[in-house]
């Protein structure tokens, strides 16, 4: 018994009970009701910054159709009121072509009408007669074409310069509930001056420029697809 007890084994076993006593202060003892250890990369994920706070947006009016409609009209009666001043069978024919044809506006029309009358005036001096094919309806088409082909045979060649358009109106308007029509007047500037075959002068001036006036008139089913409207009769003015 005092070999067991020898002084050496005594002191290891006062140290091992000193560790685990140490031990057990330190780090105390699991009773099965602890908390699960912290998912440290779960908790910065779902965690959000202080400052992370969305301020919503500032929700869009509604969108109010009678108010654009009303103004759409407002806008509408001011420039009938501008292109027939005076003029109420005017105004009325062009507010009947506009419930007609809702694309429609007297300054939209204008503004395509006048390139439309420089394009025909260009192709056909240049005999053109693709654009003047797009541009034109088949009858007056045909008008054109011949004229065209007429001075190809005679050997004609025309020198032409749009310079401008000093004066255009529309001076009458109607919907004859198959198309609708406008018709407007055109004063033009060009320098055009046409040659025979030997280069001699027949026609016009080169060298001046002269002005040209013209009644045309426009028209287009306003149930196509198509938004192009073609002239579909010519006239000169005196």
């Amino acid at each position: 018994m005092d070999d067991f007890l020898d002084l050496p084994t005594l002191i290891a076993i006062v140290v091992a009970v000193f560790v685990l006593f140490r031990l057990r202060s330190v780090l105390g003892t699991r009773t099965g009701n602890e908390r699960p250890p912290v998912d440290r990369s779960r908790s910065v994920r779902n965690e959000k910054p202080a400052d992370d706070t969305v301020t919503p947006l500032r929700p869009r009016p509604a969108e109010q159709p009678d108010l654009d409609m009303e103004r759409r009209a407002r806008k509408l009666e001011a420039e009938i009121e501008q292109a027939a001043p005076g003029n109420e069978a005017l105004a009325n024919g062009l507010r009947t072509v506009a419930a007609a044809d809702p694309t429609f506006t007297p300054k939209s029309f204008l503004d395509g009408a006048k390139q439309a009358y420089e394009m025909i005036l260009t192709a056909y001096a240049e005999g053109d007669r693709q654009t003047l094919k797009n541009l034109l309806e088949k009858d007056v088409f045909e008008g054109f074409q011949k004229a065209i082909s007429d001075r190809e045979a005679a050997g004609q060649k025309v020198d032409f310069t749009f310079v401008g358009l000093p004066k255009v109106a529309i001076v009458h308007a109607e919907d004859d509930r198959k198309q609708v029509s406008v018709t407007v007047d055109f004063h033009a500037e060009v320098v055009s001056a046409t040659r025979d075959k030997d280069g001699n002068l027949i026609e016009g001036n080169a060298d001046s420029v002269q002005t040209v006036a013209d009644e045309w008139t426009f028209a287009r089913n306003p149930k196509s697809r198509d938004p192009n409207w073609k002239v579909v009769g010519t006239s000169q003015l005196d």
